[in-house]
């Protein structure tokens, strides 16, 4: 009973005035903890002398003194003392059914024994055998619904300490989907809450479903779309912490054509042991609305090119860049090397790592460094890949958004296609071990200069791969897939931001379609991939199916609680409104050069691509001309560039 009220607060009462029981009551458990231990321990007590007093008249068929009053005593004090040795009393009462009763169950049949042999010996006055067992049985019952009584006066009394009343038209209808164990824990959480009214429960069970759960009806999963329209349901609770993510997609696909709000608890192993709370509950995953299933990764991958070793990232404060190094940590290198261009960036992802080491004592003794440096200064790379004696390096660092370099062609090659040569020339030059370069869909049959760039840096590497397989020093591979969600620059912050905001979602063109995956999931297929590879290597991360973006704004907008607002329904709340395709734009991407050149590997989500490639020295001797045809601004020679080296390159939207 941890709870300290102020006594001189007054509380709601339907009369206007404090209820005095209410009083009495916080009165009590204003007191110290001790006092409170000490009442409960007389209590218990008390209850004990009754509990075997009627014990006795029950075995014997009338009411007398079968023992004497200090024989009683005695007798009734074991299982205070039993109780007392094992804790029970330092724990709080409304903890007694989730924390105690198994042990207090236990305690007893230990009990029973105890006293058996207490009688067989006749250490104590003689009474018949059955009496510890009508005795404990009685007073177990006198345990639970005394710890019931505390539990729910204390719920009751949190509930009304609020100084006013609030209207019930200010609380949201909801309904909890799982009638379980977790499902009655948040109904518990949410039964005095002013924000929340649960008017139902719903489940799978067919055998639970007609009949009631703490008072409130439990019906179907077929039936909740009728129910969300005839008992005004504001939002959905997902009650069932081992749901999976194919069944939880078929509750919101059931759901996609009605404006709701959908929560849910954590999986079971985030919520370990911690109680189930209102708070627990947080917005649907956008994965359950996308139609893709992940596999567990593989450890031995994971570890391969990173426990024990010397790691460094480029790009380290970017989107794939950050979820890299929280991935790498977890696999305990001795050194983790963060290599980033932008101040702010490094500085965010070196103090999150920083904060890591501190709370994991299995990470004390990895060495994080933080670099500032350019991808395209390969004299320092050189020496940093040398003076931390790099065994990996995973090249993350890109220009990526496609209108900017669309607009920025100079800046886009020279930092895409260069950077990654002189990250790969350097790192050769330090026999690094193993060099896994981080690429894009959009590389193939580009429509854009930030596409094209990625392309010339796969050709790069692929150059440079075929000069390493001879002398057998530095594995390099490529690892190319989609879109990730999440991202700078993704649609789906983008869209949260807009309908939080009230604002109307832009989408390009109604037809565009792009593939998804999650960042955590990437950067994991990433070191999986890199660890496969023998050189030379494209992988293609098996992305799911593509996604309609229009689709996928509609499907946010229902799971926020709006309705769509177009011709059919002019009074909704948000508008879908199309911009027309940016510069370089595609209407959909693709991961492949050709639907034959792909070939499976032994990892379910990674493929490998077999692409045509250039003999190196054709793209050292483009990328030698570079600087000067950036000094003149020669986008013309550039453009002849991608078609010349990049498959199926289509001149986009020129630069503004």
């Amino acid at each position: 009973m941890s709870i300290k009220p102020e006594l001189n607060d007054t509380y709601y009462s339907p009369s206007g005035t404090s209820n005095w029981l209410q009083r009495i009551a916080w009165r009590l458990l204003a007191l110290p903890r001790s006092v409170k231990r000490a009442i409960l321990l007389s209590a218990d007590f008390v209850m004990s002398v009754v509990c075997l007093f009627f014990a006795l008249a029950l075995r014997h068929g009338y009411i007398a003194n079968h023992i004497s009053p200090l024989e009683l005593c005695i007798y009734a004090l074991i299982p205070i003392v039993s109780l007392y040795i094992v804790g029970f009393y330092k724990g709080v009462a409304r903890g007694f059914f989730d924390a105690m009763m198994g042990s207090v169950l236990r305690l007893f049949f230990l009990l029973i024994i105890f006293y058996e042999v207490i009688l067989y010996f006749d250490w104590l006055p003689v009474i018949p055998r059955s009496v510890p067992i009508l005795y404990l049985f009685l007073f177990f019952i006198w345990l639970w619904n005394s710890r019931l009584t505390v539990k729910e006066l204390l719920v009751r009394l949190q509930g009304k300490r609020q100084r006013r009343p609030k209207s019930d038209a200010d609380q949201e209808n909801v309904i909890i989907y799982g009638a379980g164990f977790a499902g009655v824990e948040l109904f518990e959480g949410l039964k005095y809450s002013h924000k929340y009214n649960v008017v139902a429960f719903i489940d799978d069970d067919l055998q639970l479903t007609g009949g009631y759960l703490l008072g409130k009806r439990i019906y179907t999963a077929n039936e909740l779309v009728e129910l969300v329209d005839k008992l005004n349901i504001a939002q959905v609770f997902l009650a069932v912490p081992s749901i999976s993510r194919a069944h939880r997609r078929q509750i919101i696909d059931k759901l996609a054509g009605v404006s709701i709000k959908i929560k849910a608890l954590p999986s079971l192993h985030e919520i370990v042991d911690e109680k189930v709370t209102v708070s627990s509950m947080r917005k649907v995953d956008i994965l359950d609305v996308l139609d893709r299933q992940t596999v567990e990764p593989d450890t031995t991958l994971l570890q391969r090119n990173i426990t024990d070793k010397y790691v460094l990232v480029t790009g380290a404060g970017g989107s794939i860049g950050s979820e890299l190094c929280r991935q790498i940590i977890k696999n305990k290198p001795k050194c983790i090397v963060l290599y980033e261009l932008s101040e702010y960036a490094l500085y965010s992802i070196h103090q999150e790592l920083i904060g890591n080491q501190a709370n994991h004592s299995d990470y004390k003794d990895i060495e994080i460094v933080a670099v500032i440096g350019s991808v395209t200064n390969q004299d320092k790379l050189l020496r940093i890949f040398k003076q931390y004696h790099i065994q990996t390096v995973y090249h993350a660092a890109a220009y990526k958004h496609v209108p900017l370099v669309e607009h920025n062609p100079f800046e886009g090659v020279i930092n895409n296609t260069k950077g990654t040569y002189c990250c790969a020339r350097a790192a050769i030059r330090a026999e690094v071990e193993t060099f896994v370069l981080i690429s894009t869909d959009k590389a193939v049959r580009p429509t854009n200069v930030m596409g094209a760039s990625k392309r010339l840096a796969e050709l790069v590497c692929q150059g440079l791969s075929q000069i390493e397989q001879v002398n057998n020093r530095t594995c390099i591979s490529m690892v190319r897939f989609g879109n990730v969600l999440g991202s700078s620059g993704s649609v789906v912050p983008l869209f949260t931001k807009q309908i939080e905001q009230g604002r109307s979602i832009t989408v390009t063109h109604p037809d565009v379609t792009r593939y998804f995956m999650t960042i955590p999931e990437a950067a994991n297929l990433v070191i999986q991939a890199g660890a496969m590879a023998t050189g030379g290597e494209v992988f293609v991360l098996n992305m799911g199916d593509p996604v309609k973006i229009v689709d996928l704004a509609h499907r946010m907008i229902h799971l926020s609680g709006c309705e769509i607002k177009d011709e059919n329904h002019p009074d909704g709340d948000i508008e879908v409104v199309f911009t027309g395709l940016r510069p370089g734009e595609k209407l959909y991407e693709e991961l492949i050069i050709g639907e034959d050149n792909v070939e499976d590997t032994g990892h379910p989500l990674i493929m490998q691509a077999l692409e045509h490639n250039f003999p190196l020295q054709d793209i050292e001797d483009m990328l030698s001309e570079l600087p000067n045809k950036a000094q003149q601004y020669d986008v013309i020679w550039l453009k002849q560039q991608f078609k010349r080296f990049v498959s199926g390159y289509q001149e986009g939207s020129p630069p503004a």
